[in-house]
């Protein structure tokens, strides 16, 4: 009798919390944690592609040593930083070493200008469509975490789940945003043709 009486009492508890949101908050929590590490997935392999493109400049232009090391210096800042998502101070230390990065490598594309035969060898180019895919990647990545933290927000203030999220300890997370978010969220231009000569 004891044990049936146990049995009932879990199974009673097993429907309460799936009927309080329990479950609910379980999947959006996950989803959010899934879709972070993409985002970070992403921005790591923006990382990765930075030795191959700094040794790439290098080959064709020595000389802009101030670019290449500043490059150098915003991968390793970013390599740094060991980021914690629910943690406000780590997101924002996070963001600026991305956005020194990104603001790096911008540098170092408009010195590319400056290399005919840098922009017609194959591996730059190669590169270089590497890095605009990617940078799209970081774009959709962000936008699909920052839609899952809004789903788990909602979720865990609306009634009576917002009841199962205090009792549990799930408070709402720290959106992701940026200072200019608008020039972060735009891929970098990559784009290096040379405009048509004017006409004399």
């Amino acid at each position: 009798m004891r044990r049936f009486l146990a049995l009932l009492g879990a199974f009673a508890l097993a429907v309460g919390l799936s009927g309080c949101g329990y479950n609910q908050i379980q999947v959006a929590d996950e989803a959010t944690k899934s879709s972070w590490s993409e985002v970070v997935n992403q921005y790591q392999r923006r990382a990765d592609l930075i030795p191959n493109l700094v040794a790439t400049v290098k080959g064709f232009a020595e000389q802009e040593r101030e670019v290449l090391t500043a490059v150098t210096e915003a991968r390793s800042r970013v390599g740094q930083i060991r980021v914690d998502p629910t943690n406000p101070e780590s997101l924002k230390q996070f963001e600026q070493a991305q956005a020194g990065m990104g603001s790096a490598l911008s540098r170092l594309l408009v010195v590319a200008e400056n290399y005919p035969q840098l922009k017609s060898d194959a591996n730059f180019r190669d590169l270089q469509a590497q890095l605009e895919g990617t940078e799209n990647r970081i774009a959709v990545a962000r936008r699909r975490y920052i839609e899952s933290l809004q789903q788990y927000n909602v979720l865990v203030r609306q009634f009576p789940v917002n009841l199962t999220a205090m009792v549990f300890g799930y408070a709402t997370k720290q959106q992701f945003t940026v200072e200019n978010e608008a020039a972060i969220a735009k891929p970098p231009a990559v784009n290096f043709e040379r405009p048509a000569a004017a006409p004399k």
